[in-house]
């Protein structure tokens, strides 16, 4: 239980009830001192904002601590990052930016026109951004090979799985929340509508979905999303499994993606496994193999 406290000096509730989270989550417990702890991040932060590129560079810590005697909390560290900021006063250095300045402005500045900063900014060593790496473009070679395969004209039946994303889901944590799982079906195989024709699926049926790894059963959506030849599953589903507690997840379970990965196959680049276009065959699930 959190007890209630005294505002920081300063400072707001909200950033009290903060802090005094923060003294929980570290371990000091509900009484931690509120302004010890305001003061340890406000430490924490004058470290790191008087290095050589700021404006306060070679300014006394003391004397910065002193110049925001008057302020606590979010203010007090809003007030040092603007002053040491690219478009701070640097306590005195020049004429720049402080929350002071800002406050009887109306809380709004104009910064003027935006500036070029490249290309002194980029690192690379020849100073462009370099979008054709050289292992990349050595690469393609090994990638024109493929194509004609990847283009699944051989009449074999093979399709290329790819991974997808749905907007109400975020990995698998969202599927515990009734409002996000409640409408429509979201673990769907999307399949282009020729696939769709080929195999003599329509939407809403269930497919098997077959991989050299393992296999799941999931519901058709038959889309134009996908090109022909490739069929997608969004990953995260799959709470139908033994020991699986999120009651709502369990109830709109989906299928395990991950059923499909296989082990063996790496990037030659990168050396990752292979997540996305994994050799599949789909048929109607119960249908003859």
């Amino acid at each position: 239980m959190i007890r209630q406290r005294p505002r920081t000096r300063g400072g707001d509730h909200a950033a009290a009830t903060r802090l005094r989270l923060a003294g929980i989550a570290s371990g000091q417990g509900p009484d931690a001192d509120v302004d010890a702890l305001d003061d340890f991040v406000f430490e924490q932060q004058l470290a790191k904002v008087l290095g050589p590129h700021s404006p306060a560079h070679g300014r006394d810590a003391a004397e910065v601590r002193a110049a925001l005697a008057e302020r606590r909390g979010p203010e007090r560290l809003l007030d040092l990052m603007l002053r040491t900021g690219p478009y701070g006063d640097g306590f005195g250095a020049r004429d720049g930016l402080t929350l002071a300045r800002l406050e009887a402005s109306g809380r709004a500045a104009d910064l003027g026109a935006l500036e070029p900063r490249l290309p002194e900014l980029l690192r690379t060593p020849s100073g462009r951004i370099e979008l054709a790496p050289e292992p990349l473009v050595a690469d393609v070679a090994r990638l024109e090979a493929r194509l004609p395969a990847l283009a699944r004209e051989d009449g074999t039946g093979v399709l290329l799985l790819v991974g997808r994303r749905d907007l109400r889901s975020n990995n698998s944590w969202m599927h515990n929340v009734p409002s996000l799982v409640s409408s429509e079906e979201r673990g769907t195989l999307h399949l282009h509508p020729s696939d769709a024709r080929a195999l003599g699926l329509a939407d809403g049926e269930i497919a098997l979905v077959r991989s050299r790894a393992g296999s799941i059963e999931v519901p058709v959506e038959v889309t134009e999303d996908v090109m022909p030849g490739v069929v997608g599953v969004p990953h995260g589903w799959g709470h139908g499994e033994e020991g699986v507690r999120l009651r709502v997840a369990r109830s709109v379970a989906g299928a395990n993606s991950n059923r499909l990965a296989e082990e063996r196959p790496l990037r030659p680049l990168s050396g990752n496994a292979v997540v996305n276009g994994i050799e599949v065959r789909v048929a109607r699930a119960g249908a003859a193999a």
